[in-house]
C-alpha cells in the first residue's frame, strides 16, 4: 500500500497548469453524412475535452452512440493518445484501461486480453473487431498505423457484434480505421526504443474530385532491431490502404492492410506444474527463449463498407472483408517444473494458417410514433472462419528462470502436412429498435439477434470430423438511458453472450459430443456525468458464464453443462481536462469472481484463474508553464493478486508500475515538429504480468526508453 502511495504522489506531484492549442496542422475530424442521422461512415463522435478519448464510439448494431446516450460503458480511445504515448500496438493503448489486462508476455509474437475478468483473443481466432465487424482484423497482433481510434466496449456483445470467433464475453474492441480529412497531411515519425529498436512511419492523407469526394490514406513502417528483451530482435512492416468516397446520399469504404511481424527469440508465457509454489519473476530481460528459436506471421485483412441513403431517414448498409493470417514458428511453450524455478522447454516447428470471410447487410431508419421516436435496424450477417495447422516436435530440454543455460539448436523440420483442424461458420439476423421519449431524456433499447452456430473439428491425421455443433439460439439485449439532468445519464442494461459449446474429451463416455451454445448473462446498472470539461462514469456489473465439466454418473463420466463463473464488479472511469492545462484519464475496477457451479466441492466458491480483485490506472498530462510547448505525463497500472489454478493453490503477487514521459511541440523551418519521450516501468520493476485462462503467467515488461520525432510536411 506504501508503495501504490508513493507513486501516485509521484504521478500528481507532475501535474498542475498552463496550456498549448492544439496545433492547426492537426487532422481535423471530417463531417460527412450531414442531416443523415441514419448512417455511420463518417459520423463518428467528436473528441472529448483534452482530446484522449472520443465522446461516444460503435455500438455495434447499434452505429455510433455518444457516450451519454449509450445504454454501455464504452471508452474510445483517441489518435492524439495513440502517437502521444508512442503505443505501436493495441495492447500498448489498452494499458490506459482499468477494466483491460493483457495476458500474453510483452516480447511475444501476439496480443490476448482480459476484458472485465474474461478472457478475449486467447486462442488467437480475431476476437477484435474492426470497423464494426469481426473476421477482419489480423489475427495475432493489431498495429496501430491504420487505427484512428481504439474502442472498448465493455460486457457481453452478441446482440451488438454476433458471436465472436472464440466466444468472449467480457466485452468487445474495435478498430476505427484512418480515414482521409479535410486538411492534406504528410507526415513522417522516426523513433527509437532501447535497446537498439528503431524505424520509422509515414502518414500519407489527400483528398481528390471537384467536391473532394474522393480519399485517399497511407500509412506504412517499418521498424526493426535488438528488443530490451535478452537474445531477442524484431522486425515489423505494416502497410494500409484506407479509400473513400462521399456522394449525394452514397458513401463507401476500402481498407486493405498488409503487415509482417519477424522474431528471433519470442518471448513465451510459463506453465506452472500442479503444486508448486510459483517462483519470483525473472529480470524483465531475462529470456530462457534460445536466438535460434523464432517466428514469422503474416496477415493481409480487406474491407469494403457501402451505405446509400433512400431518404433522410433511411439508410441501407452493407459490408464484405476477410483475410488470412499465417504464422510459421520454432518454439516451445516454458513449464515451470519447480520452486526452483527449473524449465523444460520442447521445441516445437509449428505451421498456422486462417482464413476469414465476413458479410452483413441491413437498413437503419428513423421515425415517430405518437411522442415516440424510433431508430430501427436490421441485420442479416455471416462470418467463415476455418483455421489449418501442422507440427512437429522436437526433444525436452532444460534450463532456469533466473539463470537460462544455453540450449543447443535442435533441427525440427517444418511439417509438410498443414492439415485443416476446424471450420467455425456463423450467420444470424438482428432487429433492434431503440426508442427516445420527452426529447431524448429517455431512450429504452430492445432487440434480439437468432444466431446459427455451425462448427466441425478435424481429425488432423486422417481429415475426418471429430467434433461438431449445430446449434442456434437467440440473445436478447434491452438497455435504458435515463437523463434526469442533461449532463446526467442513469443506465442500465440486460445482455446476454453466446459461445460455442464445449467438445467432450476423450475420458468421458459422449468423447466428441459439442455441447449447445452456452449463454452468458449480463446486469448492469450506471451513471456518467458529463462536466463539460470532465467526465465520471460508475458501473456495476455482473457476468455469469457456463462452462462444460465431467460428471460421475453411476460408473460413467459425462460431459455437460454444469460449470459457470460469476463476476461481480464495480467500474469508475474519469477523462477530460482538469484545467486548460491539466488531463486526466484512468479509473479503478473492482472485481469479485467467484466459481459459483462446479462439481467439485474444492473448487465451488474460489475464485476463477487470471481474475484479480483491483485494477487501477491513474494517468495525467501536465502542459508546463515554465516552457511553452512542453507537455510532462504519467501513468500508474496497478493488478491484484491473481490465481494461476482453480484450486486457488497458485497466484502471482500484485503488481504497481510507474510510466513517464513528455513531449514537447515546436517548430522547425516553418514546420511543426513534435519530440516525444516515454519511459515505461521507470523502476525496472521484475513482475509475473498476468495469468491466461489455462494457466500459465507472463513476464512483465522491463524498463523501456522510447524516443520520438514526428514532422507534418
Amino acid at each position: 500500500m506504501e508503495l501504490r502511495v508513493g507513486l501516485l504522489a509521484v504521478l500528481l506531484a507532475t501535474v498542475s497548469r498552463a496550456a498549448l492549442a492544439q496545433d492547426a496542422t492537426e487532422l481535423e475530424r471530417l463531417e460527412v453524412n450531414e442531416g443523415a442521422s441514419t448512417g455511420t461512415i463518417g459520423t463518428e463522435p467528436d473528441d472529448y475535452a483534452g482530446g484522449q478519448v472520443a465522446r461516444g464510439g460503435r455500438v455495434g448494431l447499434l452505429g455510433n452512440r455518444d457516450f451519454m446516450d449509450a445504454p454501455f460503458n464504452i471508452t474510445s480511445y483517441t489518435a492524439d493518445t495513440i502517437e502521444n504515448q508512442g503505443a505501436q500496438t493495441v495492447a500498448d493503448v489498452l494499458a490506459n484501461d482499468p477494466s483491460v489486462r493483457s495476458t500474453h508476455a510483452s516480447g511475444g509474437m501476439l496480443d490476448s486480453f482480459y476484458i472485465r475478468g474474461f478472457p478475449l483473443n486467447e486462442g488467437n481466432f480475431g476476437e477484435v473487431a474492426f470497423d464494426g465487424v469481426f473476421g477482419v482484423a489480423p489475427t495475432y497482433r493489431l498495429f496501430t498505423d491504420y487505427a484512428e481510434r481504439v474502442e472498448v466496449l465493455k460486457g457481453p456483445t452478441a446482440l451488438l457484434y454476433g458471436i465472436s470467433p472464440n466466444s468472449s464475453v467480457g466485452g468487445t474492441i474495435n478498430i476505427v480505421p484512418k480515414r482521409a480529412s479535410d486538411v492534406e497531411l504528410t507526415r513522417i515519425t522516426t523513433d527509437y526504443a532501447s535497446d537498439l529498436y528503431g524505424g520509422g512511419h509515414l502518414d500519407l492523407s489527400r483528398r481528390f474530385g471537384e467536391e473532394r469526394q474522393f480519399g485517399v490514406r497511407f500509412n506504412g513502417s517499418f521498424h526493426g532491431g535488438d528488443t530490451p528483451i535478452d537474445n531477442q530482435s524484431r522486425e515489423v512492416a505494416v502497410g494500409a490502404l484506407a479509400l473513400d468516397y462521399e456522394g449525394e446520399g452514397f458513401r463507401a469504404t476500402l481498407d486493405v492492410i498488409g503487415q509482417r511481424e519477424d522474431f528471433d527469440a519470442p518471448q513465451r508465457p510459463f506453465f506452472p506444474v500442479a503444486g508448486i509454489e510459483i517462483p519470483e519473476a525473472p529480470d524483465g530481460r531475462s529470456n530462457v527463449q534460445e536466438p535460434w528459436e523464432w517466428s514469422k506471421s503474416e496477415d493481409l485483412s480487406w474491407l469494403g463498407r457501402v451505405e446509400y441513403d433512400l431518404s433522410d431517414n433511411v439508410t441501407v448498409f452493407g459490408a464484405v472483408g476477410g483475410g488470412n493470417s499465417r504464422v510459421e514458428r520454432l518454439f516451445g511453450t516454458p513449464v515451470i517444473l519447480n520452486s526452483a524455478a527449473d524449465v523444460s522447454i520442447t521445441p516445437q516447428n509449428f505451421v498456422f494458417d486462417v482464413d476469414r470471410l465476413t458479410a452483413e447487410t441491413g437498413v437503419r431508419a428513423t421515425f415517430d410514433t405518437a411522442a415516440v421516436e424510433h431508430t430501427v435496424t436490421f441485420q442479416v450477417s455471416g462470418l467463415q472462419q476455418s483455421l489449418a495447422r501442422g507440427s512437429n516436435s522436437g526433444t525436452a530440454q532444460l534450463t532456469n528462470l533466473f539463470d537460462p543455460l544455453p540450449r543447443p539448436e535442435q533441427d525440427v523440420p517444418q511439417p509438410t502436412h498443414v492439415p485443416r483442424v476446424s471450420d467455425n461458420t456463423f450467420y444470424g439476423v438482428a432487429l433492434s429498435d431503440t426508442m427516445s421519449m420527452l426529447d431524448e431524456r429517455v431512450q429504452l433499447t430492445l432487440g434480439g439477434r437468432w444466431q446459427r452456430i455451425d462448427t466441425e473439428n478435424y481429425s488432423p491425421v486422417t481429415g475426418a470430423v471429430t467434433t461438431s455443433s449445430d446449434e442456434d439460439a437467440f440473445t436478447p439485449l434491452a438497455g435504458i438511458v435515463v437523463k434526469p439532468w442533461e449532463n446526467v445519464a442513469l443506465y442500465a442494461n440486460y445482455v446476454e453472450g453466446l459461445s460455442v459449446g464445449d467438445s467432450a474429451p476423450t475420458t468421458a463416455i459422449n468423447a466428441g459430443e459439442t455441447l449447445a451454445p452456452y449463454r452468458s448473462r449480463q446486469y448492469e446498472i450506471g451513471t456518467k456525468v458529463d462536466l463539460g470539461r470532465v467526465a465520471v462514469t460508475v458501473s456495476a456489473f455482473q457476468i455469469e458464464k457456463p462452462f462444460g465439466q465431467l460428471e460421475t454418473r453411476g460408473s460413467d463420466l459425462v460431459f455437460v453443462e454444469g460449470g459457470e463463473q460469476r463476476n461481480r464488479g464495480v467500474e469508475l472511469n474519469i477523462f477530460g481536462e482538469v484545467t486548460p492545462e491539466v488531463r486526466v484519464l484512468g479509473g479503478v475496477t473492482f472485481i469479485h469472481g467467484e466459481l459459483t457451479k462446479t462439481n467439485s466441492a474444492a473448487t465451488r466458491g474460489n475464485t476463477p484463474i487470471g481474475v484479480p480483485s483491483l485494477q487501477v490506472n491513474v494517468g495525467a498530462e501536465w502542459d508546463t508553464p515554465f516552457m511553452p510547448g512542453l507537455t510532462l505525463a504519467g501513468n500508474v497500472i496497478h493488478t491484484d493478486e491473481q490465481f494461476v489454478n482453480t484450486a486457488n493453490t497458485q497466484e502471482i503477487p500484485s503488481w504497481t508500475r510507474l510510466d513517464l514521459g513528455a513531449r514537447y511541440r515546436t517548430e522547425i523551418n516553418e514546420k511543426p515538429v513534435t519530440f516525444r519521450a516515454e519511459v515505461e516501468n521507470v523502476f525496472d520493476l521484475d513482475y509475473w504480468s498476468g495469468v491466461a485462462s489455462f494457466g500459465t503467467i507472463s513476464q512483465g515488461a522491463p524498463l523501456t526508453v522510447k524516443v520520438s520525432m514526428t514532422t507534418d510536411f
